[in-house]
C-alpha cells in the first residue's frame, strides 16, 4: 500500500469510526443478508414438495430439482458477479444492493406461483430453473457486495466482528426458513404442504424484500467509495484493473481457493442436510421434519459462534483463526458423519453441531480477508468474481456430485471425504495468504 493510500485510508476510517453509523450499516448489511439467503436457501430446504408439484415425482423430481436446480443458480452466480463487480466498482454499492434484492425476492416468489406439472406440464420446471438463474445472478453479486459494503464502513481494528453479522444474517435466514417450515408442517400436516402450503415461505418473500430494500436505500454509500469520487480515481473498467494486475489476478486466485471448505460447509451442512437425511440414509431416512429440525440446531451452534470467532480474529489475527478452523473441521468431519448417519436423532443433532462449531471459525473470517485483498478500486468485481468460481466449484456441484458419489460407491460418508478435502485444499492457500489484522483498507 502507497503513503497516500495510507493517508487516505486513515481519513477514511476518521468518518466510519462514528459508530453510530458504522451500527446502521451493520445493521442494514445483515437484514439484506437475512432476505437475500433466505430466499436463495428456502428452495434447498423444500425441495421435496417442489419436486411433487414441479415434477409429478417425489423421488426422481427431487433428485433432477436437488441437482441440476442448485447447479443452474451457481452457473448464473459469476454473471452476477461479472456484471454486478463492474456496475459496483463504477457506480457504488448502496443502489445496487437494494436492486439486487428487488430481483431475488422477485424471483422467489415467483416460485411459489408457479403453476404444478399437472396443469402446465414441462413448463413447470422450465420456469423454476430459469428463476432459480435469476436467485443465483443475484445471489452472485450479493455476497461480496455485502461484505463490502460494511467492511468500508467499519473501523480497522473491529472489522471482522462488524463483517460477521453478514454472515449471521445469512445463517439466521436458513434457521428461519427451517422453522418456519418445520411450523407449517406440524400446523398443516404434510399432504396440505404437499398440496398447497409448500408455496407461504416462498411468498414471504415479498414483505421481506420490501423491508430489506427499505432499509438498504435509506443508508449512505460508503466512505471509502465517497473517498474515490471525490478524488476522481473511481477506475473506468474494473475488471480489466482486476485482470491486467498481476497482484490482482494471484489475490482472485487466493480468493477461489481459500473458501474451498466453504461449499461442503455451507451448501453441504446447512442447505443440502435435509435432503441428505431425508434421501441418503437409506434404512435411517429421518422424515423432513426431523431432518429440518437437526439443521436447526446446527444452525443455532454457528449463529453464536460466528461473532465470538470474528472477535477472537480481530484481535489474534485472521490466520490463526481459519487455520485452527480448517483443521478442526478435517478432524471431526469423519467421525462426526458416522454418528449422522446412524439415523439416531440425538446423535445427528451431536454430529451436526460439532461441525457447525469446527466450521464457524471459517465462515466468520473468510470473507473479511476476501474483502481485504483488495483495493476499493477492483474490491467488489475482483472479490466477487473470485468466490462466485470457488463457489461453483466447491458448492454449486456438491448435491450432484454428493448423489452421484453416494449412489456409485454405497458410502453415506461422501461428505465428510468432501469436508476433510476441502479443508486441507483451504489450509494450503492460507500459507499464502498474509495476514491484514486491524490494517486500513487499501484505496487503490
Amino acid at each position: 500500500m502507497t503513503t497516500s493510500d495510507r493517508l487516505d485510508a486513515t481519513s477514511v476510517d476518521a468518518v466510519a469510526a462514528d459508530r453510530r453509523v458504522v451500527r446502521r450499516a451493520t445493521v442494514a448489511g445483515a437484514i439484506g443478508s437475512f432476505v437475500e439467503w433466505y430466499d436463495y436457501g428456502i428452495y434447498g430446504l423444500l425441495v421435496t414438495y417442489l419436486a411433487v408439484n414441479i415434477m409429478g415425482s417425489a423421488d426422481a423430481g427431487e433428485l433432477f430439482l436437488t441437482n441440476v436446480g442448485f447447479l443452474v443458480s451457481f452457473v448464473a452466480r459469476p454473471f452476477g458477479s461479472i456484471i454486478c463487480g463492474y456496475l459496483g466498482d463504477k457506480i457504488g454499492r448502496k443502489s445496487l444492493l437494494a436492486t439486487l434484492l428487488v430481483l431475488i425476492s422477485a424471483a422467489t416468489a415467483a416460485i411459489g406461483l408457479i403453476p404444478s406439472a399437472e396443469v402446465i406440464g414441462i413448463a413447470a420446471p422450465v420456469l423454476l430453473l430459469l428463476l432459480r438463474v435469476l436467485q443465483g445472478f443475484s445471489a452472485g453479486g450479493e455476497v461480496a457486495g455485502a461484505m463490502s459494503f460494511v467492511g468500508e464502513y467499519a473501523e480497522d481494528r473491529r472489522r471482522n466482528f462488524a463483517m460477521s453479522f453478514i454472515a449471521v444474517g445469512s445463517f439466521v435466514a436458513l434457521m428461519f426458513g427451517s422453522a418456519f417450515s418445520a411450523v407449517l408442517i406440524t400446523t398443516l400436516g404434510d399432504d396440505t404442504m404437499t398440496s398447497w402450503a409448500w408455496r407461504i415461505p416462498f411468498l414471504l418473500a415479498v414483505p421481506l424484500g420490501y423491508i430489506g430494500f427499505y432499509i438498504r436505500r435509506r443508508l449512505e454509500e460508503t466512505p471509502h467509495f465517497v473517498a474515490l469520487r471525490e478524488r476522481n480515481t473511481v477506475v473506468r473498467n474494473p475488471l480489466k484493473e482486476a485482470f491486467t494486475s498481476k497482484r490482482h489476478l494471484k489475490a482472485i486466485a487466493l480468493t477461489i481457493f481459500l473458501p474451498a471448505v466453504n461449499g461442503p460447509g455451507y451448501y453441504l451442512l446447512f442447505v443440502y442436510m435435509p435432503t441428505y437425511l431425508k434421501t441418503s440414509l437409506g434404512e435411517y431416512n429421518f422424515s423432513m421434519l426431523q431432518a429440518l429440525t437437526v439443521t436447526a440446531f446446527s444452525l443455532i451452534a454457528i449463529v453464536v459462534c460466528i461473532p465470538l470467532m470474528a472477535k477472537l480474529s480481530d484481535r489474534i489475527g485472521r490466520k490463526p483463526v481459519l487455520a485452527i478452523s480448517a483443521v478442526a473441521t478435517a478432524v471431526v468431519s469423519y467421525p462426526m458423519f458416522l454418528l449422522i448417519t446412524t439415523g439416531e436423532f440425538g446423535l445427528a443433532c451431536l454430529g451436526t453441531i460439532v461441525l457447525a462449531i469446527a466450521f464457524s471459525g471459517h465462515a466468520a473470517v473468510v470473507h473479511t480477508v476476501l474483502a481485504e485483498m483488495f483495493p476499493t478500486t477492483v474490491r467488489y468485481s475482483a472479490y466477487s468474481i473470485g468466490f462466485s468460481v470457488s463457489t461453483i466449484i466447491f458448492g454449486g456441484s456438491a448435491p450432484l456430485v454428493m448423489t452421484t458419489l453416494i449412489e456409485a460407491t454405497g458410502s453415506k460418508l461422501i461428505p465428510a471425504f468432501a469436508s476433510i478435502a476441502t479443508a486441507v485444499i483451504t489450509l494450503a492457500a492460507l500459507g499464502f495468504v498474509r495476514e491484514t489484522k486491524g490494517q486500513p483498507l487499501a484505496s487503490s
